[in-house]
């Protein structure tokens, strides 16, 4: 059973995500309703004898099966045209953090203040906590308040990296040289983890993200506290 729902898509925690999630289920719904039309005719076919002299050459037949993917290409590529323009639209954002990649830890930054920033590594295995996560857990988690736009900006010192959180649908490359960025909008407080997703060397598996989502007020005590 954990294993069938490790092949599930992590809960969302931004309406990004949730967006991602709902394409999925659209996407995946047509592709099961065309193989299983496509499977009960190939069974007819194969279990019984008769024969339609003009299947092979008709016209009206070609002129459907050109025209019917296409319609069903169009209901796919509508929602996906839709949830690009989310995924790169940048709104104005609350917060501004600044993530660099490193062989292989992550730095960040607090754009709006300027005396905050720090590295985040992975917890080793003999320091860590008893209810800790093997692999996942960071001496310093990113803190961000729920319920604001934030952008991240991404970039690499060293090699290409990607900073990766599935409960937000946030996958951005971070590129030695190059600054990209996104947006995301967290509407729940929680842990959530991610992992590089570039294979960028040897502990390219050691390099966790954990973002910490809390209310606005925590936020702010915890920015007074570290400024």
């Amino acid at each position: 059973m954990s294993t069938w729902s490790n092949l599930n898509l992590q809960n969302s925690a931004s309406p990004l995500m949730e967006q991602l999630i709902f394409f999925h289920d659209h996407t995946l719904m047509i592709l099961i309703m065309i193989t299983s039309f496509v499977s009960y005719v190939m069974m007819m076919l194969f279990f019984n004898s008769y024969a339609n002299r003009f299947l092979l050459h008709n016209q009206l037949i070609e002129i459907i099966w050109t025209i019917l993917p296409a319609i069903i290409l169009l209901f796919i590529a509508f929602p996906s045209l839709h949830l690009l323009y989310l995924l790169d639209e940048i709104n104005e954002p609350s917060i501004t953090l600044k993530s660099i990649g490193h062989q292989w830890y992550w730095s960040y930054e607090y754009s709006d203040f300027s005396s905050i920033e720090f590295d985040s590594y992975m917890i080793p295995l003999n320091e860590l906590p008893t209810n800790g996560f093997r692999l996942l857990d960071v001496d310093n988690r990113v803190v961000l308040p729920m319920n604001s736009q934030i952008r991240i900006l991404v970039t690499a010192a060293d090699v290409i990296h990607s900073w990766t959180v599935p409960s937000f649908g946030v996958k951005v490359d971070g590129t030695p040289g190059r600054l990209n960025q996104t947006n995301f909008f967290i509407n729940r407080p929680g842990l959530f983890y991610g992992q590089c997703s570039e294979i960028c060397g040897a502990n390219h598996s050691f390099m966790p993200i954990v973002v910490e989502s809390v209310p606005t007020n925590i936020f702010i005590k915890w920015i007074n506290k570290n400024i």
